[in-house]
């Protein structure tokens, strides 16, 4: 929270020319609780009404009185294409890793280990594809989704194509398994990133299937372990043990490939590993990212490495053509669409119970979920 705090409070005290000191004393004392303070204390330039801010707009724009500004959402701005591109038969491919790390295919909220493992492959396999630009958000997920993912990042740097990593809001434990090893990570100021470090879980429900709805359990097993991993009763001392030295097990493999990728030693990154959790600007100070920036500055540094003048952009997974879309919102789709009218701001709870009812084996994943308000 420091890291975020103090970037912002940097940002802010650059641009509107206000002492860290004072900002941090404004803040403590909630001096601004009207619209008169926020120009007491020079947050905002003026006070408008709306129909003072639409003459103003038409002044800059220099329209007649009669004329009306015209407006455009941030959604389609947004979308808005890039400048446009010169005609090359050379590519940077941009995949996109977005949600939870899981087995399968994944869809649109989640990253599949083969979904996005055939993307990267795609691009690796084609010859016109001279750089691939990983986009991730994560908080991770599945430590077997991960490491299969992490094979193929390293099957396209042996294949000589460069790999770089733009990382936006979170890409943190699978989310940066499966970026340690590309040649380059970029990361935006406040991205949560690192937590580099596993866990397992396995409930222990016999507390609630006893107390709460009278239900006990027999067992009839062929072996002393037939039933390793029941959530009807406790784990017993040795299955504990079993359990800590797989996890052990996959932890030692994560930081020997960020040790590996990062061309650190496993010593040195067990000492910011331990499912510590940094700030963009911290993680490119203790060596877990090379660049602060966006997916603009990816591109550039993946085309700089590919020794490009010119190129074309390639987006993976290849999006559903629009009919699809629609009938897929028609389908399976509608039930989270209605959900998400319903909830509002509220659905990320639910979103949230739903991916951890559905964790399996062991997880590189944040334990918690980081919002910043």
């Amino acid at each position: 929270l420091n890291g975020i705090w103090n970037h912002l409070l940097k940002g802010i005290s650059d641009s509107r020319k206000i002492s860290i000191n004072d900002l941090t004393s404004i803040a403590d004392s909630m001096s601004i609780r009207k619209a008169d303070d926020a120009l007491k204390y020079k947050f905002v330039d003026k006070l408008f009404y709306k129909d003072e801010m639409l003459a103003e707009l038409n002044t800059k724009l220099g329209n007649s009185g009669d004329d009306k500004p015209n407006f455009i959402g941030l959604t389609k701005y947004s979308k808005a294409p890039r400048k446009a591109e010169k005609f090359s038969k050379n590519k940077i491919a941009i995949i996109y890793a977005v949600g939870e790390i899981k087995s399968g295919e994944g869809d649109e909220k989640t990253i599949g280990s083969e979904g996005i493992s055939k993307a990267i492959r795609e691009a690796r396999l084609d010859d016109n594809v001279k750089a691939i630009v990983l986009r991730v958000n994560s908080p991770g997920g599945s430590a077997l989704a991960s490491e299969i993912i992490w094979r193929e990042v390293v099957l396209a740097k042996m294949a000589k194509k460069p790999v770089v990593v733009s990382m936006s809001d979170v890409a943190a434990s699978g989310g940066y398994y499966i970026a340690c090893a590309a040649d380059k990570i970029v990361a935006e100021p406040n991205t949560i990133t690192g937590s580099i470090g596993v866990f397992g879980l396995v409930p222990n429900m016999k507390g609630f299937f006893n107390n709460k709805l009278g239900i006990s359990f027999d067992y009839v097993k062929t072996n002393k372990h037939s039933d390793f991993g029941s959530v009807s009763r406790p784990l017993s001392a040795s299955e504990k043990e079993f359990y800590q030295t797989d996890v052990e097990y996959v932890y030692q493999t994560f930081i020997g490939h960020v040790a590996t990728g990062r061309k650190m030693t496993v010593a040195q990154v067990d000492s910011i590993g331990q499912g510590r959790v940094w700030c963009g600007v911290d993680a490119k100070r203790i060596g877990l990212v090379d660049e602060l920036g966006g997916i603009d500055k990816a591109i550039e540094i993946a085309a700089k490495l590919a020794k490009l003048d010119s190129y074309r952009i390639l987006n993976l997974p290849k999006q559903k053509d629009p009919f699809s879309q629609i009938m897929s919102k028609l389908s399976g789709d509608l039930d989270d669409v209605m959900l998400k009218s319903q909830l509002g701001d509220n659905y990320h709870y639910f979103e949230m119970i739903q991916n951890m009812s559905n964790v399996k084996g062991v997880q590189a994943r944040l334990p918690y979920d980081i919002k910043i308000n």
